[in-house]
């Protein structure tokens, strides 16, 4: 299984911030956003990760990440998306990086409660995603159930949705899913959907649908980062984190200050 993290974008909902570094470069509480993901991959067990960014702030991530967590046997590799055109993307840009595997993509600035690790090491064949119930869902891909809790839909930011359960940013697919990507038409917005991706495995009966419980939080608003942070906070989520995101950044700490002293 491999891991990718998409932190593209501009992130220009959280102006000014994103003005001095990438939106996944943001706090949340104690650490950089970017960590949450990569702790939904890692406590699962994935070790090669490709993290896609933005050219405008992509040396941050590699002053940041660059040689982190190479002691503890996990490889961080960097792609430049120039410019975004949807989240289906991210397979076609991976395509060598995936290299025939299965692979889990998560979004750089979800944040979840729930951890995937037995939802991603059970994946077998087709796809897994996941489905959250939340107050707007208008705001994301919908899915519906039948009244068995079979889902029978997607759909892609409905002005009347289904129902009440949106598709939160981890998806799981076969390494399949990049010639799918590949075979997309632009939508009206000029993007490559990822609910495109679902309904091609939904329709082959290959798509698996699992409702989670935790919180989650999308942070591309200052409201929803600050919630983001008080959340994490309260709930005290550096336990939650793999002990070698922990340890990885005790060090880097540790090794900034050093250098720090040396400059007085």
């Amino acid at each position: 299984m491999k891991g990718i993290i998409l932190a593209g974008g501009t992130g220009t909902r959280l102006l000014p911030l994103t003005a001095v570094t990438s939106k996944q470069l943001l706090p949340v509480y104690d650490r950089p956003m970017i960590f949450y993901p990569l702790n939904t991959l890692i406590q699962a067990g994935i070790t090669d990760i490709l993290i896609i960014v933005a050219p405008d702030h992509s040396g941050h991530f590699l002053n940041l990440l660059g040689s982190m967590f190479r002691k503890f046997g996990i490889n961080l590799s960097f792609i430049v998306q120039k410019s975004p055109r949807g989240l289906a993307e991210a397979f076609i840009l991976a395509e060598d990086f995936i290299d025939g595997e299965a692979t889990t993509l998560v979004l750089g600035d979800n944040i979840f409660e729930d951890d995937f690790t037995e939802a991603i090491r059970s994946f077998e064949k087709g796809g897994r995603i996941f489905a959250k119930e939340v107050p707007d869902p208008e705001r994301f891909g919908v899915v519906e159930f039948d009244a068995d809790g079979k889902a029978i839909s997607i759909e892609e930011k409905p002005s009347s949705p289904k129902s009440m359960f949106a598709i939160p940013g981890v998806y799981i697919f076969e390494s399949s899913v990049v010639e799918v990507a590949k075979g997309l038409e632009l939508s009206e917005r000029g993007e490559l959907e990822i609910t495109d991706i679902h309904q091609y495995y939904l329709k082959r009966g290959m798509l698996d649908v699992r409702v989670i419980e935790g919180a989650y939080f999308d942070t591309g608003t200052h409201e929803s980062l600050f919630a983001a942070s008080a959340y994490v906070r309260e709930h005290d989520f550096r336990s939650r984190f793999d002990p070698r995101i922990n340890e990885a950044l005790a060090d880097f700490n540790a090794e900034f200050k050093r250098l720090v002293s040396l400059r007085k």
